[in-house]
């Protein structure tokens, strides 16, 4: 699919031009300015939508559909790559979140443990460490 959108060169419209498919991959996803992949494939999906409205005289197709379809594709292909590292972004973080709590925790508990011994088992541990 990637091949085929370089080996025609395709170009997708957005509010500050024409990005090229790598371009594509620095958007972000939604944002107020109306320059991400969303806008991108929702114009990309309008135009789709124009090329291929039916007619009941003319069988033949538009020559641009394939163009669009391609089009559409790759920056759905897009989208979902990046839903799916913002997915394991987040998974990662909650992970490292909750490994921080437990070793918190751990340090905590090992702390209690050592405030309960009593005096003797201290100057002992105290005397075999030197």
């Amino acid at each position: 699919m990637f091949e085929k959108a370089t080996r025609l060169k395709l170009r997708f419209d957005s509010t500050k031009g024409a990005l090229t498919v790598e371009q594509l991959w620095d958007l972000p996803l939604q944002s107020k300015s109306g320059f991400d992949l969303d806008t991108v494939a929702k114009e990309v999906n309008k135009d789709l939508k124009s090329v291929t409205e039916e007619s009941f005289v003319e069988t033949r197709t538009n020559p641009r559909k394939g163009e669009l379809e391609l089009k559409l594709e790759i920056v759905k292909h897009i989208i979902k790559t990046k839903q799916d590292e913002n997915a394991a972004a987040q998974t990662a973080a909650a992970r490292r979140e909750e490994r921080k709590r437990l070793e918190a925790i751990l340090a905590t508990k090992q702390a209690q443990e050592l405030e309960g011994l009593d005096v003797a088992e201290i100057q002992r541990r105290l005397d075999a460490l030197g």
